[in-house]
């Protein structure tokens, strides 16, 4: 996973870091540009809590690309598959798709408290 220059970076920790996602500001919300558990974490809902956590910092919108066999596992995060992007995610959406098979999913957010950067949540 790469953090974006000017993204925020959320990471879960126990004893060590185990997870983190890394989100970019996009015009009505935000991009999730990253996702990683730690393998032996996978499967333990580490990823739920910690999008979750972000999420109930964030205004507006999250959106993602996956691969269509991720589609199952983020719905189950309460993303769904989308046309509705903004322009900036549209454009680069289509410019990969032109090498790879990615979807587009978002997560609608109700109106939420303002985000704070660098935050880190226990598993």
């Amino acid at each position: 996973m790469r953090a974006a220059a000017q993204g925020q970076l959320w990471v879960a920790r126990a004893d060590e870091i185990v997870a983190a996602l890394c989100l970019s500001q996009v015009p009505g919300g935000h991009w999730l540009t990253g996702l990683f558990v730690a393998p032996a974490w996978r499967g333990q809902r580490v990823a739920r809590q910690l999008i979750e956590a972000a999420a109930s910092e964030l205004q507006g919108d999250i959106w993602l690309f996956c691969h269509p066999a991720l589609v199952g596992f983020y719905e189950r995060l309460a993303f769904s598959t989308s046309d509705a992007l903004p322009a900036t995610l549209a454009e680069r959406l289509a410019r990969y798709q032109r090498s790879k098979p990615l979807l587009a999913m978002t997560r609608i957010q109700s109106s939420l408290a303002g985000s704070s950067p660098g935050n880190s949540t226990s598993v």
